[in-house]
């Protein structure tokens, strides 16, 4: 089976049942990135799930209108043509997809910007692991530290690469995502992913350097004032070694 814009297709119907047993979806309005073939779909639409499906291709949205035609006409299904990052999407209460590769940091920042109940995802197994990476560690990133900001992440199982057509030459791990309030308050949220991205681009230096050296980025009058304000043990970290507290901090200052 062809790759469309790097989407690899679930043909295990055990995985599949699985990803869409992991939230309850009858009766719930759920957006699904990156339909492909309609596997999944066909799967929520059987547990009475109302899908909202984003596709980017031309050619499975055609696909998909003909293989679902009752369930649209029903009112149970709805499929859009549109570049998910970036496209107007309908609204929703859960999420669940198999994300194209790679596109997962565009569309799990735009998902949580907007908001949503719970999302069930997958990822491949490497972007799934920095996801969960604690703050304060070497495997810690800038994902890392934007998604545990506003959401709790699960690791739910992962899947080898015969469970899907083409296969990939990696694998790739469903996790369960729950949004919620920052445990830290965050005055201006984007300001908040302006220091988190500075940082991170300079991450093998210390906080005063990596701000010193964002002049791409922040503002270099304000950055000096903060280097100005800062506690040295802040300044003399590296990004991977700062706290969710230690970024809303640097980013809340006036």
């Amino acid at each position: 089976m062809k790759a469309y814009h790097d989407q690899h297709f679930l043909v295990d119907p055990h995985a599949v049942n699985r990803i869409a047993a992991l939230a309850e979806v009858k009766g719930r309005q759920v957006l699904e990135v990156g339909p492909g073939n309609g596997v999944l779909t066909r799967a929520l639409l059987d547990r009475e799930a109302i899908v909202h499906a984003v596709e980017l291709d031309g050619a499975l949205c055609e696909e998909l209108n003909d293989r679902f035609f009752d369930d649209i006409a029903a009112g149970r299904l709805t499929v859009q043509q549109g570049d998910a990052t970036r496209c107007e999407l309908p609204e929703f209460e859960l999420v669940v997809s198999n994300l194209p590769y790679s596109v997962s940091s565009k569309i799990t920042f735009r998902l949580l910007d907007i908001g949503f109940e719970v999302g069930v995802l997958m990822f491949q197994s490497e972007f799934a692991e920095r996801m969960v990476a604690p703050a304060g560690t070497k495997e810690c990133g800038r994902l890392s530290i934007m998604v545990q900001t506003y959401a709790a992440v699960q690791k739910c199982f992962e899947l080898p690469p015969h469970c899907f057509s083409p296969q990939p030459q990696v694998h790739s791990t469903v996790v369960k995502i729950f949004p919620r309030p920052p445990i830290f308050p965050i005055n201006d949220r984007k300001l908040y992913a302006k220091v988190v991205l500075a940082l991170f681009s300079h991450r093998r230096k210390t906080v005063k350097n990596g701000l010193r050296g964002s002049s791409g980025v922040l503002d270099q009058v304000w950055a000096q004032k903060v280097i100005a304000a800062l506690p040295a043990e802040i300044l003399q970290s590296r990004p991977e070694e700062l706290y969710l507290e230690d970024f809303a901090t640097i980013a809340n200052f006036v």
